[in-house]
């Protein structure tokens, strides 16, 4: 854990907004998933801990680096958690 401290002190304060971003699309698109699936309770989840990362990420980026790791830790953990119960998920073939 206090290496993961180091490394998201070594990032510049863009590079630590980009990277919350990204986990909140990531949490968004998992919720997606969920919801199709029917697993209402974690999509609601996953949607609000986006929606919380991606109205903070400005804030998460500036302030203490182990309260950033804390809250990546909380969504890598909802991912993997998914990903653990879904390792083969859909693919859509769809034209457009």
């Amino acid at each position: 854990m206090e290496e993961m401290t180091n490394i998201i002190k070594d990032l510049s304060i863009e590079e630590r907004e980009e990277i919350f971003v990204d986990i909140a699309r990531t949490l968004e698109d998992t919720a997606r998933e969920a919801l199709v699936e029917g697993n209402m309770q974690f999509a609601e989840i996953s949607n609000n801990m986006a929606e919380a990362i991606r109205v903070n990420a400005d804030e998460l980026a500036r302030d203490d680096p182990e309260n950033a790791e804390r809250v990546l830790l909380q969504a890598t953990a909802m991912i993997s958690q998914f990903e653990a119960v879904h390792p083969h998920r859909m693919v859509s073939m769809a034209v457009h």
